[in-house]
């Protein structure tokens, strides 16, 4: 384990993030920690190391303001090594009953700010040759589920963000990972991480259902937020890390059967879709 490795994580004063952060600095690693609020993030941490823990207020919607934290980390530690985009929350609703500006709002979170952190820090591990970038999807990205569908956006883009920076920068030595987690027993499915809009419409029932059934397994998610911050851990050490990770049972087997369904459906209509080129 190489602990001399300095890890910049987004949105680290809950969830996965915090839980990262925390199990990062018992292992002695030096990590870089953002948040809204940098005395939030501390009091959550629960750890006062200079040395070692460097917690920044950034609003990951200026560019400007992420500018500033990468300089306060390269000051304080001298490198970025590991980048892990955690920054995100939850939405669920019907599209129609879904204002536009909250639209706007979750992109800026999810997918916007998850490309501006990449773009600022990329310059500083192209100069390294080296690096490992996490950017944090969701297995709803790949499935959805009915209610989800504007935030399945969000974290379709951000899967196929990284599939292609992993392509551009691999020449410089640079890993990339998609993390793709079910459900984690972390505060997501809370109203600090979820914007929830009620259907007030007249049948629109799956979404409903849906809604219920997540909203219900609060607190009793499978996925362990531990044992998820130990394998980011393994993730940095590996020197071929996966280009996609999907954590959890539940996300291994909504995946396994949607490709499944995938190729099935690929075959089936492989007349068709080749019959569109010229002959």
């Amino acid at each position: 384990m190489n602990t001399a490795k300095v890890w910049y994580i987004t949105g680290a004063s809950q969830g996965l993030g915090l839980t990262l952060v925390k199990k990062l600095l018992e292992h002695g690693y030096r990590v870089a920690a953002t948040s809204r609020d940098a005395h939030t993030l501390s009091q959550a941490v629960g750890v006062i190391d200079k040395d070692r823990f460097l917690p920044l207020a950034v609003d990951l919607n200026n560019p400007d303001c992420i500018d500033e934290s990468i300089q306060q980390t390269l000051t304080a530690f001298g490198q970025i090594d590991v980048l892990v985009n955690n920054a995100g929350y939850g939405m669920a609703a019907t599209v129609e009953e879904t204002d536009e500006q909250d639209i706007r709002n979750i992109f800026d979170v999810n997918v916007f700010a998850t490309i501006n952190v990449v773009k600022k820090i990329l310059p500083i591990m192209r100069n390294q040759h080296s690096g490992y970038i996490i950017n944090i999807g969701s297995v709803a990205g790949f499935v959805g589920a009915p209610g989800w569908s504007v935030y399945s956006a969000t974290k379709a883009a951000v899967a196929a963000f990284s599939e292609v920076i992993a392509l551009d920068v691999k020449e410089f030595g640079i890993k990339v990972t998609v993390v793709e987690p079910s459900g984690f027993r972390t505060g997501f499915l809370t109203k600090n991480s979820l914007a929830l809009t009620a259907s007030k419409i007249a049948g629109y029932e799956a979404v409903k259902n849906t809604q219920d059934r997540y909203l219900s397994m609060n607190g009793q998610q499978a996925g362990d937020p531990d044992r998820a911050a130990e394998i980011f851990i393994e993730l940095a050490e590996n020197p071929a890390p996966p280009m996609h990770l999907f954590l959890g049972n539940d996300a291994y087997n909504r995946a396994s059967e949607k490709l499944s369904a995938m190729s099935s459906e690929l075959e089936q209509w492989k007349s068709t879709t080749t019959g569109a080129d010229f002959k």
